[in-house]
């Protein structure tokens, strides 16, 4: 069915058989944008929002989320994770940029688990910030970097 590995030739869904791919180290880095206004953005710099420092619980959301990618994610195989590190930088006075780079001995990759840290931290940004800015946007959620496994390295080219 199209070169998709979650459906058989039937169409129906499946798990992808990893059983006979060999163990390799992994490596996946994912980013995502949280834009809000610059007065919400000083707060969670000055650690002033009401809730508590957002970027720690954003971090450990981000943390905890990829952990359970394999339970949020139906056809995603769980992974006993070797490591997860969050970033949360300022780009500019309104952006706040979240990376996630997740690494694991595995037969699969750790795309999903990078994109899911990311997507956590930048929802529990939202949610901490949402009583003083409700016109936050999450943005460019994506995949930047890949390693291991048969389809080798992937990198996405700067825009």
């Amino acid at each position: 069915m199209s070169g998709l590995t979650h459906f058989d030739d039937s169409g129906a869904s499946r798990m992808v058989d990893v059983s006979e791919k060999e163990a390799t180290q992994r490596l996946a880095r994912a980013s995502g944008l949280v834009r809000m206004r610059p007065e919400t953005l000083r707060l969670i710099l000055d650690r002033g929002m009401a809730k508590g420092d957002v970027l720690e619980v954003a971090r450990l959301a981000g943390i905890m989320a990829a952990k359970r990618t394999g339970d949020l994610i139906p056809l995603c195989h769980p992974l006993g994770l070797d490591s997860i590190q969050l970033d949360l930088t300022a780009t500019d006075a309104a952006t706040l940029r979240i990376e996630a780079v997740v690494k694991v001995c595995a037969r699969t990759g750790v795309e999903m688990e990078a994109l899911t840290a990311v997507s956590v931290a930048a929802l529990t940004v939202y949610d901490m910030c949402k009583a003083v800015d409700r016109e936050m946007v999450i943005d460019s959620v994506r995949l930047e970097e890949k390693s291991g496994g048969r389809r080798g390295h992937f990198r996405r080219e700067p825009t």
